[in-house]
This record gives structure tokens, sequence and C-alpha cells, in this order.
């Protein structure tokens, strides 16, 4: 009997497949348990378990990488709307793990769908086009971002489309749902290809003849154009503000530590705790809370004067736009971690040119979160056949068997370790980093910023020097 490989959710869904797989007879009890590794291995029936960020499992198995798997019937959806001819096969659902997604607006929404272009913010890009013809926007633009959409309106989006419990949950992060573009939970889904000519009864018969409470699935379900009257020009209330982004997630505790020493706080942003919109005592100083992922793209786009991120996502972003206007103001030293090639520890091999050597020369597949440093990584050290596998998380049980290199981020090496991994080329040092736009500002406002960069100048922390093969800094080397 051949091998069965079966892609599971971490995050939210974990437990719940754990407990469902665990009642259809099929012993995931270290999955279940919350394991730290992404690896398993069942003998009775042979199945290879990997755990992914819920968002990539329908494209592993749309790829063919595994043959069946469990995620958000929203992730379907979304990957759907892109490439509605993939090998992705939803199977059935489970009912649990509901999710739905509302498009809402801020204020007035028959006043800010006229504006043009009409601005759609989500972490579902597909879905946001989708929607947006179907509304038949005669001019729109869809910003996709890692997270947190209900943060964009209305300063720099008409519509969010975001999760939510139901519409009650809308309204209390301040915006006005107008469409239930989404409703679904978890699915079985399985590989085209692998259902037509692969024996996955030892897995599929057990998981079909389980009867869970099973609920209606309204799945996608796109509105019909509204008249929206004449458009109108949106009112520029940022002319004389500045806009401070600031990090929420693991960059927090650093980026409030960093306007601490420099004498900057705000009402609502601490190291542990933060609100949207933070309160700033500092008259024409307006500061909201954003993913650190998405700060070089905001501030690119005009959004935001200034924000506090990494350099490992400005360089990811430098690299995919080189002529991008926003460039590091001043590296603060702090959450400081290295960007290094991860590969398997049993590798023969301690340096990334003795493992190029062993591989030959053959296709090298390198999978990261950091899709654009892994392709320059790949040019820079001339590895002459490569594919770059962009990924979601769950990033350390990729390797060896969906990807031979992995770049990414470690600090202690614990996790690395725990999944029988080891760094060969740590090749960049990220701290969190204060970034502005380049584009020219006068008056008060270019003082205000010159005022504050000038501060956190002064508070950044001097990191002892970083030994690498190749420089940590974007503006000195090609990193």
């Amino acid at each position: 009997m051949s091998t069965i490989k079966l892609a599971l959710p971490a995050g939210d869904l974990r437990a719940e497949s754990g407990r469902l797989l665990l009642g259809a007879g099929i012993d995931v009890s270290e999955y279940a348990e919350g394991s730290r590794l992404y690896h398993f291995r069942l003998e009775q029936p042979d199945v290879r378990v990997r755990v992914f960020r819920e968002k990539d499992v329908p494209i592993q198995i749309a790829l063919g990488n595994y043959a069946l798997g469990i995620c958000g019937g929203v992730w379907i959806a979304e990957a759907h709307a892109r490439y509605p001819n993939d090998d992705v096969v939803p199977l059935r659902p489970f009912g649990f793990g509901v999710r739905r997604v509302y498009a809402a607006a801020h204020g007035d929404p028959a006043q800010a769908l006229r504006f043009r272009p009409v601005r759609i913010v989500s972490e579902y890009p597909n879905l946001a086009e989708r929607y947006a013809l179907a509304m038949r926007f005669p001019d729109y633009r869809v910003m996709p971002v890692h997270g947190a959409a209900e943060a964009y309106p209305p300063e720099d989006a008409e519509i969010a489309l975001l999760d939510a419990a139901d519409e009650a949950t809308v309204e209390a992060l301040g915006l006005r749902p107008l469409q239930r573009v989404y409703e679904g939970g978890a699915w079985l889904v399985a590989n085209r290809r692998a259902l037509e000519g692969s024996d996955l009864s030892p897995l599929l018969r057990p998981l079909l003849a389980i009867a869970p409470p099973f609920r209606d699935e309204p799945g996608l379900s796109l509105p019909s154009r509204r008249n929206a009257g004449a458009s109108v020009p949106r009112p520029d209330n940022r002319r004389d503000v500045v806009r401070l982004a600031v990090p929420d997630g693991h960059q927090q505790r650093h980026a409030h530590a960093s306007l601490t020493s420099a004498g900057l706080t705000f009402d609502g942003y601490s190291d542990s705790t933060w609100v949207r919109r933070p309160t700033s005592a500092i008259d024409g100083l307006e500061v909201k809370v954003i993913r650190p992922q998405d700060m070089p793209q905001q501030v690119a786009l005009g959004n935001y004067d200034l924000a506090l991120t990494g350099r490992d996502w400005l360089a990811d972003h430098l690299y995919a736009f080189p002529g991008s206007p926003v460039r590091e103001a001043v590296d603060l030293g702090r959450s400081r971690y290295s960007l290094a090639a991860v590969v398997p520890d049993g590798l023969p091999a301690d340096t990334i040119d003795g493992a190029l050597a062993l591989w030959g020369d053959r296709e090298i597949r390198v999978a990261s979160e950091y899709a654009n440093t892994a392709d320059h990584y790949a040019r820079l050290r001339r590895i002459r056949r490569y594919r770059v596998i962009p990924i979601n998380g769950a990033s350390e049980g990729f390797v060896p068997e969906d990807a031979d290199i992995l770049i990414e981020g470690t600090e202690t090496g614990t996790t690395l370790r725990a999944n029988r991994l080891k760094a060969i080329d740590s090749f960049f040092l990220s701290t969190n980093c204060l970034i502005r736009s380049t584009r020219p500002v006068e008056g008060r406002r270019a003082a205000l910023i010159e005022d504050i960069v000038s501060r956190l100048r002064a508070a950044a922390v001097t990191a002892p020097p970083f030994q690498a093969n190749l420089q940590g800094r974007v503006a000195d080397s090609g990193y």
C-alpha cells in the first residue's frame, strides 16, 4: 500500500480537527495535543501527516504534494476565485470552524462607494477582486494585507473584506456591514488526480463515515451591483497630519521600548496591550496599529509617513520594488534575529556550497514567508535552477519533503532543533527599524517628521556586529 499524505491545519482549526480524526480512529494524538512538531507518521494506515498554516493547505493539495487535507472553506473559495480549474476537490463539510466574511465600510456606505477608485482591503484579495467585479465598480483598487483589514477604513480604504462572527461584531469594529460575502466551516479536500488514481480508502472510509453535526454551507455569496450615483472627490484630511504606524504581535514590545526610550508615549499602546488608534499628545501626530508585514507597502502607497517595522520586511519589499518610495530612517536595534538558510539536520553539509554540491544540478525548492528575499538569496548564491515556494507560516515543516531550503528567521534555534533542522547560512540581521516615505513634505509636517526621526535615532540600541557572509544593511549591499 502506498503512503497517503495528509495536510492538516495549524491554528484555530487544530483542536477540532484533531478530535475529529481521533473520533475516526486515526491516531493523531500528538497533533491534537498541540505538539511543536510539524511532521507525524502513522503506521496503520500508512499515512504521512504534515501541519500547515491553514491558507497553505489548498495550495499544497492543488500542487499534488498532498492527497487529502482539512482546511476552512474560505481558503478554498479564495484559491478557486483565482484558479477555478485547479485540482482541489471539496469532498464534505465538517460543521465546525465556521467563518463569515463581510464586506464592510465606515460611515455612510452610499457615500463611500462613490469615491474613485474604490479601495478594497483584505487578506482575501481574490475574493475582494470577485466582489469588486460583481459590484461592477468602474474604478477600484484591491490592497492585499496580512490581516487586520478593519484598521484601514476610512482613511486608507473604503471597503474591508474581513472575518467576523456576525454583523454585530463588524459594528463593534466601528464598521457597517454591507454584505456577507462568504460563510462556511472546515472541509475535507482532496487532490483530483490522487482521488482518481490512488487508493485513498484507508483514510477516506473512516472520514466519510463520521456523522458530524452538519449545517448549511452557503459558501460564496456575491452581491449585485447597486446604483451608487455620481462619483465624488475623496476628501484629503491628512495634509496637516503626520501618520505613524506601530506594530502589533511579537514586535509590539520592542516597538514600545523604542518609543518609550525616545519619549514617545501613546495612550492605548503599551508593551502588551493596544487599541487600534492610540492617542498621541503631540499635536498633528496620528497613530494607528497595523501588521508590521504590511507597513512598507503602506508607506510606499503614501498612506503613512513613518512606521516601525522589521528590517526583514523592508528588505523583502525592496527586493520586489527596488524603486519604491520608502527607506530605512533609523535602525532601532531591538527585536534582533537572523535570517538563515535552513536544511534538514541530517544533511551531510555545513555550508550552502556543500549542500548545493550534494544536490547537483536538480531544481532546488526554496520555501519562505519572505518570497522576494528567498528569490534574491537564490540568485546571489548562484543557485542555477530553483523554484521559490511562498508560504504563510508553520514553515519548519516544509523541509525536507516539500522544500530543500527554508529561508527563516531564527533567534535561539529551539524550534529548528525540535523539527530536526539546522541553519547553514545566516545571511541577514534583522532588527526593528523606523521607515519613512521618500516623498517630499514641507512646513509643519516636515518639522514633526524630523523631530520624531531624531528622537528615535537618539534612542536606538547599538547592537554588536553581526558576523555573516553577507552584510546585514539593505543600503550597504545586496541585503
